[in-house]
């Protein structure tokens, strides 16, 4: 079926779900006076085939091609307590476990609160709005979502074997470690929550805010149960100094390599020195019908030096992203994004070249609410991928409805 058909199908359902609106919930449904609070969200895309693979999640699930279902609840237990849960379905999968976590505020005169188990993200500006109804475009920025051919698990014994793998994050392996085809990792997952602790405080008038956790796995690879010796260091700062901008801050350290793939480079006893580190930095500015965002992330992996030509330096990623949305009319409006994701050079036996193969994507779309809680959006895509086999300029085309309440 062609985008379009797609697409008018996405539209006769859009006019469908406003005929009988009344019958959709339009608010979170709230139970025991408050007490229990249920709220979930429902959004299909439908766009063309990505025979480059610059859409693919770690779920195995283009972006652009993906049905997901989200619920989530919070139990209040008075003053300073809740618990608050969320369970996720893509593609008419199994439901899987999304967030759960106690949050407790020791004061409730201040603005500070502690959160234990699966938590929000802390690192980044975007990973914060990863939900479709917060996305203003249909894809997701590339240091978020695109797939790097580094693995945790499977590690490349030289420079040579690292530069074979250009290009090939969909699905690729290693000499060192797991044999088993898998896909890479993106710089920040925008797809898995942190398991570990967070604290969040703010001034009274939220000109200053700042967060900090201590959780497993790293930004581009979060774990329920660490596969290594230690823990990722997360903080996020944001000052607000004026109405409508917000400038944000955030960095974050932790081992990325398993313990079995260590173990297996270098020997036992190093998982800890093989480190992900990453720096963030963002602005959002809005007034009228304006929204502009920018934000850059720095991503270095530093991984076993094993045999020659060596791996000699971290790698390196810095992810670039600018964009826009502007309301044309109540209900209306347009967008657009764009994306560079680069990498630092390493040095093989008879070439010297980027580590990865260098991304751009350029994304412009519309949206359209249908009611205050449904939204249709259709978006244009373009993809080039400088290096590696599947190089190519990939242009794409999407629609999405989302429904929450």
């Amino acid at each position: 079926m062609k985008v379009w058909s797609m697409a008018a199908c996405l539209a006769w359902l859009a006019f469908a779900c406003r005929m009988h609106a009344q019958t959709l919930p339009s608010e979170p449904i709230s139970i025991a006076d408050g007490r229990v609070v249920v709220s979930g969200d429902v959004s299909g895309t439908v766009g063309t085939v990505d025979p480059g693979f610059f859409n693919l999640t770690d779920y195995d699930h283009s972006a652009l091609r993906l049905m997901r279902v989200d619920v989530s609840a919070t139990v209040n237990a008075g003053d300073h307590f809740a618990v608050l849960g969320e369970v996720r379905a893509e593609n008419l999968d199994e439901l899987s476990p999304y967030a759960l976590f106690l949050r407790v505020k020791p004061w409730t005169a201040h603005d500070i609160t502690i959160q234990l188990g699966r938590v929000p993200p802390t690192f980044g500006a975007f990973a914060r709005r990863t939900y479709p109804a917060d996305n203003p475009l249909i894809g997701y920025p590339l240091g978020y979502q695109y797939l790097t051919s580094l693995r945790a698990d499977s590690l490349p014994e030289t420079a040579d074997d690292l530069l074979r793998r250009r290009g090939l994050g969909w699905l690729d392996r290693f000499k060192i470690g797991n044999q088993t085809f898998e896909h890479g990792l993106p710089l920040v997952n925008a797809f898995h929550w942190d398991t570990g602790v967070q604290m969040h405080a703010a001034t009274e008038n939220n000109i200053v805010n700042g967060t900090v956790a201590v959780t497993a796995g790293t930004l581009s690879n979060p774990l329920f149960h660490d596969d290594n010796n230690g823990l990722q260091y997360a903080a996020r700062m944001e000052f607000r100094p004026v109405a409508g901008l917000i400038l944000g801050a955030s960095g974050a350290r932790g081992p990325f390599v398993s313990a079995g793939a260590a173990t297996a480079a270098v020997g036992e006893g190093h998982d800890r020195e093989f480190t992900q580190t990453a720096w963030g930095a963002d602005v959002e500015y809005s007034r009228h019908y304006m929204l502009l965002r920018f934000e850059t992330i720095v991503s270095e992996w530093r991984l076993p030096v094993v045999s020659e030509p060596a791996i000699a330096v971290p790698l390196r990623a810095v992810s670039t992203s600018v964009e826009g949305r502007y309301k044309l009319a109540p209900g209306l409006y347009v967008a657009a994004r764009l994306d560079h994701l680069g990498f630092n050079d390493v040095h093989g036996t008879t070439t010297t070249a980027p580590w990865d193969a260098p991304v751009t994507r350029a994304e412009a779309g519309i949206g359209f609410s249908i009611q205050r809680n449904l939204l249709l959006k259709v978006s244009h895509q373009y993809n080039t991928r400088d290096g590696g086999p599947l190089r190519r300029v990939e242009p794409q085309t999407a629609a999405q409805l989302v429904f929450w309440f």
